[in-house]
């Protein structure tokens, strides 16, 4: 039984008019002190950050192309490196399962994935909300920073789940992305979501949805038609040993929160304990989620998501154009 299902016994939070000292603290209402205050303990970039002097032919963006990636992966496949399998109806229908040879592999199909995305959005609407979470996934993505023809200004940037920490501490979810991506790319820093963490986990969960609903009414992020809920772009998710996404782990009750975009986390299983996280409704509702899996240790997890043969987190995820799951070959060695 998918752990949606559960009835989760935490409070709605209403939607509550902020405080003058909460509102200029929002992390989306004041947009550029994401970056004009970012921790001094984090490396500078070398150039300015502001966007206007950003560009894709900044040097930190290489000069591997979306083509040469192309290139490489339809060799790989010509040479077998890869298999697809297509899954059942309904939904099943926009899951698809790719496996790889090695991790390496993985991260290039990944780019080019994540990069051809980009340019259909960008043209289709003239931006491309993105959302990634924290650990192995982060790593993954050191293929796309290698692509030179990506528009990283139409870029708009958040997080699935947040740890309630510093930005400069070492389990912030920010400063593994800003030290292995962010750092890397021109995207605008006022395009960058992170979360306001001088806020307690609640408060900064009722923060970051209070920031969404402002995106979606100013039309940077859609709306479901079919959800209601905010519809991204493109997420990017990794999975824990134990199955569990974002920051919703198994049997917690926060997997069945049907209401809520943003939901806060007190006693997560595994430290810090303090977080904040998107909801099932909000990941499900994207129009793609890539579910990045690597390792022997997360195969069993794997097994029972894909198979059907244990409730874990991972297990509930959809998407309602297309769900792919990228696993390396240890990774599935138990399907």
């Amino acid at each position: 039984m998918c752990l949606v299902g559960y009835k989760s016994k935490l409070p709605t939070l209403p939607i509550k008019k902020q405080s003058s000292h909460l509102f200029m603290a929002s992390s989306c209402f004041l947009r550029q002190i994401l970056f004009s205050s970012l921790p001094t303990k984090l490396p500078p970039r070398s150039d300015p950050l502001s966007p206007k002097k950003l560009s894709c032919s900044s040097p930190f963006t290489a000069s591997l192309s979306v083509s040469s990636i192309g290139r490489l992966t339809n060799s790989r496949r010509k040479l077998s490196e890869v298999k697809s399998m297509s899954t059942e109806k309904g939904k099943e229908e926009k899951k698809k399962v790719e496996i790889f040879d090695t991790e390496e592999n993985l991260a290039v199909e990944l780019a080019k994935y994540t990069a051809d995305l980009s340019d259909k959005y960008c043209k289709e609407k003239g931006a491309f909300t993105v959302v990634v979470s924290g650990g192995s996934l982060i790593k993954s993505l050191r293929k796309l920073v290698e692509v030179g023809s990506i528009d990283w200004s139409r870029w708009h940037f958040f997080w699935v789940d947040e740890r309630v920490v510093p930005k400069h501490h070492e389990d912030s979810n920010y400063k593994l992305a800003y030290d292995a991506f962010l750092s890397k790319v021109p995207i605008p820093p006022g395009n960058v979501y992170a979360i306001n963490d001088s806020l307690s986990a609640e408060a900064a969960a009722e923060d970051y949805e209070t920031c969404l609903k402002h995106l979606v009414q100013t039309g940077v992020i859609r709306v479901s038609e079919s959800t209601g809920f905010p519809k991204f772009d493109l997420m990017l998710l990794g999975m824990g040993p134990d199955g569990h996404v974002a920051s919703l782990f198994p049997g917690h009750g926060l997997c069945g929160e049907e209401k809520r975009w943003v939901g806060f986390v007190t006693d997560s299983p595994k430290p810090p304990s303090e977080r904040i996280t998107f909801t099932f409704p909000v990941i499900n509702s994207s129009a793609h989620v890539a579910l990045v899996v690597c390792g022997s240790g997360k195969a069993e997890a794997v097994e029972a998501a894909l198979k059907k043969t244990g409730d874990v987190p991972a297990g509930c995820v959809s998407a309602e154009e297309e769900l792919v799951w990228f696993l390396d070959k240890p990774a599935c060695s138990k399907l």
